[in-house]
């Protein structure tokens, strides 16, 4: 993958040098993973080595997005090894200061995250909450202006990335955007729903990436 930090709107080196690092490595198994095994395992603890993480070209939408709501308190699931937390944190540093709040479940994922996040000097940014995102999620402790759900895949409905949304979009302020990065159908039904308050577009990111913004 090419060095991004000349295309990119972040103008950290040392941010971008942990960014390029992480995008050469091995994002999944060579068999792709649960996303696109079917025999694969869904424990996620089988794939502590592998980040599943977002790739430039959402983070770099993510952190536009942030600068230009002026982000401070934002949610980050899941960690994995701290890509998406590197564009959320570098926002959030450039916005003046605020918190990342994280969850992840593999204790070791969130120990290379904390490195990754510490080379990249935001870990002052940064509060990753260890454990199932559906407990650590539910009480965020007041309005967040931004939220990314990256969904660990499970075997049947609701799927993880339903359960979240319904447990994180009271605390989301008006105006606040949420990106989910698998479009799960029971995800859409929920945004697509406007008693839930929100509209949202998909965009061609990735293997599509599903822009929301809560407007009621």
């Amino acid at each position: 993958m090419p060095n991004r930090s000349f295309q990119s709107p972040i103008k950290n080196a040392r941010v971008h040098a942990v960014i390029n690092r992480l995008a050469e490595a091995p994002r999944r198994p060579p068999s792709g993973g649960p996303h696109n095994d079917p025999a694969a395992s869904l424990d996620p603890y089988d794939y502590v080595e592998y980040g599943f993480s977002i790739v430039p070209e959402q983070g770099e939408l993510i952190y536009l997005l942030c600068r230009g709501i002026g982000a401070k308190r934002v949610v980050d699931f899941a960690t994995s090894v701290g890509m998406s937390a590197l564009y959320f944190a570098a926002a959030i540093h450039d916005n003046g200061g605020g918190t990342v709040i994280g969850s992840e479940l593999v204790p070791a994922k969130i120990a290379t995250a904390k490195s990754n996040l510490a080379d990249a000097g935001l870990s002052g940014y940064v509060d990753i909450r260890e454990g199932d995102a559906r407990v650590t999620l539910s009480d965020l402790g007041g309005p967040v202006d931004f939220v990314l759900i990256d969904g660990w895949p499970v075997s049947q409905e609701p799927s993880l990335a339903r359960e979240l949304i319904q447990v994180i979009a009271p605390q989301i302020r008006i105006g606040g955007y949420v990106v989910n990065d698998n479009a799960e159908p029971d995800f859409l039904e929920f945004i697509g729903d406007s008693a839930n308050g929100f509209i949202s577009v998909n965009l061609p990111l990735k293997s599509g990436t599903e822009l929301c913004v809560k407007v009621s």
